[in-house]
């Protein structure tokens, strides 16, 4: 009761954390459009030159009552207001700066919504919220830890195992194993609840396995939950109260005895690759086979983006991790934009010009 009565004015936030490729953007698209009339701020942890994440989750189908704001308008740099009072934000290694903006506005805020990067530990995360100008007016409500069920069941951890060993022997500073093991278990450390994704994949010994190996690494107080296509209910996830922040300190990681995570996020990004690759409207089966053959044969650790298809009158979603390359339409492109295709390629080493000749093949 108390902590309630603590938190009664405070906004409360939702962090999102899970590996590449585990579902998180789904799952908190599915949470926004599903809103019920709440005024959500949404920070997206994503780099690249191209911030699909954000754009993903500007453009979902919400309910909204202006369609002719649906692209959201940009109040000031990476701080977007949605067409249903949402706001959405980048950050990298700007935390507290875009938390003090959304704090300056915080009459107009309901919720925050925050996925962490791929490679984010939430604990740093949850700690940010005990410095005086976020603790006064914002509280965790909860961390949720997003996990791909089958790749787990398959003892796998993640889609791409590889990418994100690659990933994390790219930090000069790393002076621990750093083994999808640890990275999972540091991950649900944090977690005041666990979502296994995927679940239409697992049949009942895969969900079994995939339990046991949740069950082994966090306490009897955390609750799993299995979804299929990043559907849930909001009330599952939103208005628990855990005040996450309170606790953290007590929480221990592989990563508590190691250089700060903020240290250790930039210099990875600096050790790989991210560019964009812009083309005009292609051929959907070219472009493709193209990415395909690409994440084979390169260390291509993400393909994503969107893609214009000739006589289609909505724009495709682009979405590659390890050797699975998922397409969707999302939206109809706008009377004043331009009909084109732009595609984030994350990796190490790589040869932008080689990548941009290949994929400009499918053009049409």
């Amino acid at each position: 009761m108390s902590t309630t009565n603590i938190n009664l004015n405070k906004i409360p936030a939702t962090i999102v954390t899970g590996f590449l490729g585990s579902g998180k953007t789904t799952l908190l698209s599915n949470i926004l459009k599903n809103a019920n009339g709440k005024r959500i701020a949404v920070i997206v942890n994503e780099f690249g030159e191209l911030d699909i994440d954000a754009d993903l989750l500007r453009s979902c189908p919400l309910d909204c009552d202006d369609e002719e704001t649906n692209e959201g308008k940009q109040i000031d740099s990476g701080v977007y207001e949605l067409a249903n009072g949402c706001i959405c934000c980048t950050v990298e290694e700007e935390f507290l700066p875009v938390m003090k903006t959304l704090v300056e506005r915080k009459d107009e805020i309901d919720y925050i919504l925050i996925e962490t990067s791929g490679l984010a530990l939430p604990k740093p995360l949850v700690q940010a919220f005990n410095w005086p100008e976020i603790k006064a007016h914002c509280t965790v409500d909860s961390v949720i830890t997003v996990i791909d069920g089958p790749a787990v069941a398959d003892g796998r951890f993640a889609n791409n195992p590889e990418q994100i060993a690659a990933l994390r022997l790219a930090d000069e500073n790393l002076d621990h194993d750093p083994s999808l093991e640890e990275l999972l278990a540091d991950q649900l450390s944090a977690a005041d609840l666990v979502v296994i994704s995927k679940a239409d994949l697992l049949d009942d010994d895969k969900k079994a396995i995939v339990s046991d190996v949740v069950n082994a690494r966090v306490t009897d107080k955390v609750k799993t939950l299995m979804i299929e296509n990043g559907e849930i209910a909001s009330e599952l996830i939103m208005g628990l109260e855990k005040a996450s922040e309170d606790v953290i300190n007590h929480v221990h990681n592989h990563h508590d005895d190691h250089h700060s995570h903020g240290e250790h996020h930039k210099h990875a990004h600096d050790d790989f690759d991210s560019f964009v690759v812009k083309l005009g409207e292609v051929d959907n089966a070219k472009l493709l086979s193209a990415l395909n053959v690409l994440m084979k044969e390169l260390p291509i650790y993400r393909a994503k983006g969107f893609a214009a298809i000739p006589g289609k009158p909505m724009r495709k979603v682009i979405q590659g991790v390890g050797s699975r390359v998922d397409q969707y339409f999302d939206r109809l492109w706008q009377e004043d934009e331009a009909r084109a295709t732009n595609i984030v390629i994350i990796g190490k080493d790589l040869d932008e010009s080689y990548v941009s000749a290949k994929l400009a093949e499918a053009e049409v």
